[in-house]
């Protein structure tokens, strides 16, 4: 691999806002202590941004697996922006190759080339990758198309800038260094982390009970920090379902917070896959993987 191969301003990013998570919140914390709105505010724009991709840059806009009326469309991209993690548009271009590339060379996540490029080599990789052909219902939207315009501002400002505005109005000049470093850096590292593991983890461990012909697994502890997304054998099969979790017993805020939005008619058309046509790919798959149980 060359130097050219490599974003290297994107590698200066990842090492530096790891560094500050490592060194400098604790560093901040150890010196003036944790405010309870440095709390408040990691965990509400933890959760606001989380949902935000997996809401809506995830089951929304990559997979249209559900409509959405403009509030909650414009909400997921502004704090959906605020996990820096690229725009809709590239975002969903990146993640529908994906889905059709899997493992394989066009995948931008290959896990075949190893765990560390599927959890983050990919983003720090200059890949030859066709031009983001795949996205032209999105650029339709105006909401979409706006977000991607001005990703370099709206992105910032909801990553770094929100959280400072408002601990500064809560506690001041401490608030707003508390805002900056545990609510904005720290956070956004989290949030980056949390979803890359969804590239690596729930493609090397977990259950396949719908489909082993791709790397994708289901994992409860990831589904546990992604609002629900680790249940990612199932989300191959049935890619454009609104659930990820469709057991009872499976961890899936992201159903549960799209199910609830659209009992005040703020979400419709909600996809689900018929539960036979569930039941009998598990039975398809059992069969296939011990032939025996037939006999």
């Amino acid at each position: 691999m060359k130097s050219k191969d490599l974003y290297w301003d994107r590698i200066a990013y990842l090492c530096a806002t790891t560094l500050i998570t490592l060194v400098g919140a604790p560093l901040y914390v150890w010196h003036y202590g944790l405010l309870f709105s440095d709390l408040v505010l990691f965990f509400a724009l933890f959760i606001l941004s989380g949902l935000s991709i997996t809401l809506g840059y995830h089951r929304l806009f990559s997979h249209h697996a559900f409509e959405a009326h403009w509030t909650v469309r414009l909400a997921t991209l502004i704090f959906g922006a605020g996990a820096l993690e690229g725009s809709v548009i590239q975002w969903c271009s990146e993640h529908r190759r994906h889905h059709r590339f899997t493992d394989e060379s066009q995948d931008p996540y290959n896990r075949s080339r190893g765990f560390w490029h599927a959890h983050v080599g990919w983003a720090v990789l200059r890949q030859q990758q066709p031009v983001e052909d795949n996205v032209n219902d999105l650029r339709r939207d105006r909401l979409v198309a706006w977000q991607d315009r001005y990703f370099g501002l709206i992105g910032p400002a909801s990553a770094y800038a929100l959280p400072a505005l408002i601990g500064w109005a809560w506690n001041g000049g401490h608030g707003a260094l508390g805002g900056f470093l545990v609510a904005g850096i720290a956070r956004v590292a989290l949030v980056q982390q949390v979803t890359f593991c969804i590239n690596s983890i729930c493609h090397s461990y977990g259950r396949q009970p719908y489909t082993s012909r791709c790397s994708a697994r289901d994992n409860s502890f990831v589904a546990f920090f992604t609002f629900g997304e680790g249940y990612h054998n199932f989300h191959h099969q049935f890619q454009a379902d609104y659930r990820n979790g469709v057991k009872p017993w499976h961890f899936d805020p992201t159903k549960w917070c799209i199910w609830l939005l659209s009992r005040v008619g703020l979400t419709w058309n909600l996809n689900r896959v018929p539960q036979e046509t569930i039941l009998e790919t598990e039975r398809t798959e059992a069969r296939r993987k011990n032939p025996s149980q037939d006999r």
